[in-house]
């Protein structure tokens, strides 16, 4: 089996089989900014855009213009600054106000003068929601619904309709719910988006839904589906066997609450597992860049474990796995890695055997005779039993197999280092206010190039003082170090019941602009075990700038 190719075969139209083709509509830039943590600048926005287009999605949510001014501002740049060359520019917002009158309406004047070819507007189709929140008769819901979406074709506009809470709608009052998209249909939308509001639907009464509604309307149907059940991909995949041809999503499943349902999965499980049409194919493999890139645009960490795209998505640990994939790569890959931009690790552990060594050194370009192989196998095992952890140190588990061939790094040698903190108590002052009542001192000698060099630095911490001090005894003499960032510093307690005394493990994660790593530190002293970690990290450092010559 060909891991490129789609899994099963896609069933015909008679066989109750669906879309060849389905559009992406991305939602990122207004449903999943309204994730908790997340506050995107206007900058951000347009960026993320800049991506989105780049992954070749049919439809990107700008934003929803006249609910606040930084969306304004979204679609005033967005008509100077993007250059769209796959994606089209939608602006959401809702139906006119109960009683009120299209030409009047600010919400769909913002439409218009947002300047964006499509209008996607939301409206209520569940009968409970016009009759107690919106306070008004069904005529009036329907009325609301065909008035805004006729308002917005005669101005120009394509228009999709999203229907609010329709799974719920239609379970409580099929009918009603019905009419409401029979209005929107005839007004001239032309794209019928079922949404799963609250989140609450299962996959099966998703896909009997969809069936039933793209049966009865010849408008085409789109899902808009969240996460509440842990079901938001699973409902996308089965509203699109149901005979949706557009899915509303997020990259990375960013949404309210529990988020909306994840482009980054939906995608590839349609093109590849399903056999559907998307994204231009060729453009399948820039998921796993593109993913990680908005992660970073809006200060989330990525998911490690999230399918696909994840860094761990094909991640292999165990001896038996690893030996398996050296001889047949498709053997616990479900597709290739490289299909969606992502790629195969061998993570080294206790748990480690041979192959997963040999592989590693392979991909180092090391070679490792048999003793050398035992020794790394346990060097592993002990200094993982002590509290490393090195599948997650990749840049650390790099120097171990170095060192185990007998190299040793030539830039510079540590003395011995010292690290003061001194606190000077004063009154406390307003809060949001910094008093800075604490200074961290940091004296470091080395020997670099034949010469001892004492050099000492401040910081705002430890660790920060003790990075400063070694950058200002060598960083002259290797100017490479300029372009090494630290970019994340976690510290963890192994053994918490031992309170202050026990054990710690800090990560230290970072980059010299082309490429990334981890290392690793544990001690029973946390400056100790964060100093292990920023020395292996600066010579990582100089390693790959040497590599790249």
């Amino acid at each position: 089996m060909s891991t490129a190719e789609p899994r099963w075969k896609r069933p015909g139209p008679a066989e109750g089989g669906w879309p060849e083709r389905v559009e992406v509509y991305d939602t990122t830039l207004r449903d999943g900014a309204q994730l908790e943590g997340i506050s995107l600048t206007v900058d951000d926005k347009l960026r993320i855009a800049e991506q989105l287009d780049w992954l070749g999605v049919d439809y990107i949510e700008a934003g929803w213009p006249g609910s606040n001014p930084k969306d304004d501002e979204v679609f005033r740049r967005a008509r100077r600054e993007l250059r769209l060359e796959t994606s089209t520019l939608v602006a959401f917002g809702s139906t006119r106000r109960v009683k009120g009158k299209v030409d009047s309406d600010p919400t769909l004047r913002h439409l218009v003068e947002a300047g964006a070819p499509v209008a996607c507007i939301v409206g209520k189709c569940w009968d409970y929601h016009v009759l107690e929140a919106l306070q008004t008769d069904l005529d009036e819901g329907v009325a609301m619904v065909a008035d805004s979406v006729a308002f917005l074709r005669d101005a120009g506009l394509e228009v999709f309709f999203d229907a609010e809470h329709f799974f719920d709608g239609y379970r409580a009052n099929p009918e009603y719910s019905l009419r409401v998209l029979e209005a929107a249909a005839m007004a001239g939308a032309s794209r019928l988006v079922l949404c799963d509001t609250n989140g609450g639907s299962l996959p099966q009464d998703v896909e009997e839904t969809v069936r039933a509604v793209v049966g009865y309307l010849d408008t085409p149907v789109g899902v808009h589906l969240h996460d509440d059940t842990g079901c938001g991909v699973a409902n996308a995949l089965a509203g699109v066997r149901g005979g949706a041809v557009q899915v509303q999503g997020t990259i990375n499943g960013y949404g309210e609450r529990t988020g909306n349902c994840d482009l980054s999965t939906i995608i590839p499980n349609l093109a590849l597992k399903m056999g559907v049409r998307t994204i231009p194919p060729d453009r399948l493999e820039r998921l796993t860049p593109v993913a990680h890139h908005i992660a970073e645009l809006v200060n989330v960490a990525p998911d490690p474990q999230a399918p696909y795209v994840g860094t761990s998505a094909f991640a292999h640990k165990a001896g038996l796995h690893v030996s398996a994939i050296a001889k047949r790569p498709d053997a616990y890959e479900h597709v290739s890695p490289e299909a969606v931009g992502n790629g195969t690790r061998f993570v080294v552990s206790e748990l480690a055997g041979r192959s997963t060594v040999l592989l590693k050194a392979e991909e180092l370009g090391l070679e490792l005779d048999g003793p050398t192989v035992n020794e790394v196998l346990e060097t592993l095992k002990q200094l993982e039993h002590e509290g490393y952890h090195f599948e997650v140190a990749d840049g650390s588990l790099e120097l171990l197999m170095r060192r185990a061939t007998g190299w040793e790094q030539p830039w510079f040698e540590v003395e011995s280092f010292r690290v003061i903190t001194d606190d000077h108590p004063g009154p406390a002052g307003p809060v949001g206010e910094e008093h800075p009542t604490v200074t961290t001192e940091a004296t470091i000698k080395v020997h670099a190039g034949g010469e001892r060099i004492v050099s000492t630095a401040e910081g705002n911490g430890p660790v920060n003082a003790l990075d400063s001090a070694l950058r200002k005894a060598i960083g002259s003499r290797y100017p490479a170090l300029e372009h090494v960032h630290l970019t994340d510093y976690k510290v963890r307690v192994l053994d918490t019941a031992k309170g202050t005394a026990a054990v710690t493990r800090v990560l230290v994660d970072s980059t010299d602009g082309e490429t990334s790593w981890t290392t690793i530190g544990v001690s029973e002293n946390i400056i100790e075990a964060s100093w292990q970690a920023l020395y292996d990290s600066l010579v990582v450092g100089l390693l790959r700038a040497e590599a790249r010559g």
